[in-house]
């Protein structure tokens, strides 16, 4: 154990480091790719020097890759990029078992979440890993002048790329921006696998209810929808669709779900679960509409799918029924329970994403950061995507600690690729 009162930090309980250090390296077991690139990352030290300030999930996974990011010799710093997503035991083992400075605590309040920014940015980062782009946010509007100090950014979530995409468009985002969100093997993987298992253990953690026979409303079918709803058919519900774009909900009608308008799908939901990243996806209306005891919940990054404030105003008593549970007694009689405070149910609740799709998405994280550093000076600014050649070696990696063996193409299968003279 290293001497905490070198390393700073703002957390729980530093007691609870022994049973955090037992989950992380029981969740170890399941990253083979990025420990073999923490193995490298060990020998080369590809991140000499470089100040990472890392605003993610503080769960089992990534403390993985902070310590991957500290092996590569980076300055790492670690806060939570949601209230309630932090894991206070890898919290405190992060800190007295590994030396990482990190500023996270479950629960806390919106004005801690603030401070923990403005500590990640007094890091000074030269890297910024970012869950949501927050901490981009606050530095291109409150910490201009330490611009010049910024090699680039990585963000693997929806949100946050969407984020980017605005603030380019607008001219403040004057640096590279790796998106990892769009990797293969991340979104693919993460968004679909992970997200479909996590939030359905999420929900059932939370209130033990039986998910065959219920009719779940998944608002929103991009990768985490696919993935929600192909689960949630899997413990069979009778899943409802909703969606805005028409291509998507044309898939997810071929897909052998039924596709509403949130409208039409409020009255018949018993499970509503959002995927959107954006607000207010179940609002006023939609609240009056449902059936008593209606469950609503939260996949998203932000809070902000589910206007809890019009429900609270529709509200004569708020009141918890279980952890992470609490009911809506409206004023017509009926009520809504609401999942983890509106907030990701799949961390709220349960303690997200399995280790070994994470394993894929941290490893993207770590070459990102990498390649950020050898490419620095001669990306332009904006959003870049992970190299193809990065991409599938994480997939071969990956495949490989699987035991999975694939074909590769003859010389003459090559041949005939690069021809365009040979035909029927």
């Amino acid at each position: 154990m290293v001497t905490t009162t070198q390393i700073k930090h703002d957390v729980k309980d530093l007691s609870l480091a022994s049973k955090g250090k037992q989950r992380i390296e029981w969740a170890g077991r399941e990253m083979p790719v990025l420990r073999q690139i923490q193995e490298r990352f060990s020998n080369e030290k590809p991140l000499a020097g470089i100040r990472i300030s890392s605003c993610c999930h503080v769960t089992t996974e990534t403390a993985h890759l902070a310590i991957a990011l500290k092996a590569a010799g980076a300055d790492a710093l670690l806060i939570a990029s949601n209230p309630l997503s932090t894991q206070d035991d890898v919290a405190a083992s992060l800190v007295a078992d590994y030396g990482i400075s990190v500023f996270a605590q479950k629960g806390e309040d919106n004005d801690m979440y603030h401070r923990h920014v403005e500590i990640a940015l007094d890091h000074k980062p030269n890297i910024i890993i970012d869950d949501g782009s927050d901490v981009v946010a606050t530095l291109v509007q409150n910490r201009k002048d330490q611009l010049s100090d910024i090699i680039g950014t990585t963000e693997e979530t929806t949100t946050g790329i969407v984020r980017l995409r605005a603030m380019f468009a607008d001219g403040v985002l004057t640096f590279p921006a790796m998106n990892v969100n769009d990797a293969d093997t991340k979104h693919f993987f993460d968004n679909r696998y992970g997200t479909g298992q996590s939030t359905l253990d999420g929900i059932i953690r939370s209130t033990n209810v039986l998910l065959a026979g219920k009719n779940i409303v998944v608002a929103g079918y991009g990768w985490c929808g696919k993935g929600t709803a192909l689960r949630a058919r899997g413990m069979g519900a009778n899943v409802i669709v909703t969606e805005i774009d028409p291509v998507r909900a044309l898939e997810a009608s071929m897909d052998g779900f039924r596709v509403l308008p949130m409208a039409l799908a409020a009255a018949q939901g018993d499970i509503f679960i959002t995927v959107t990243g954006n607000k207010h996806v179940i609002r006023q209306e939609h609240f009056e509409a449902m059936k008593d005891g209606a469950i609503v919940c939260n996949s998203g990054h932000f809070d902000i799918e589910i206007d809890l404030k019009s429900l609270k105003s529709m509200a004569d008593e708020v009141k918890e029924v279980r952890g992470f549970t609490e009911q809506y007694r409206l004023k017509n009689g009926k009520s809504v329970i609401v999942l983890g405070e509106g907030r990701l149910i799949n961390l709220a609740a349960a303690e997200g994403h399995p280790s070994a799709v994470m394993d894929m998405s941290f490893a993207n994280q770590a070459m990102a950061c990498e390649y950020l550093v050898t490419h620095r000076g001669s990306l332009e600014p904006g959003l870049h995507s992970i190299p193809a050649e990065v991409d599938k070696e994480i997939a071969r990696l990956k495949l490989q600690a699987m035991g999975v063996a694939i074909d590769s193409l003859t010389s003459d299968q090559k041949q005939y690729l690069g021809s365009w003279t040979a035909g029927t």
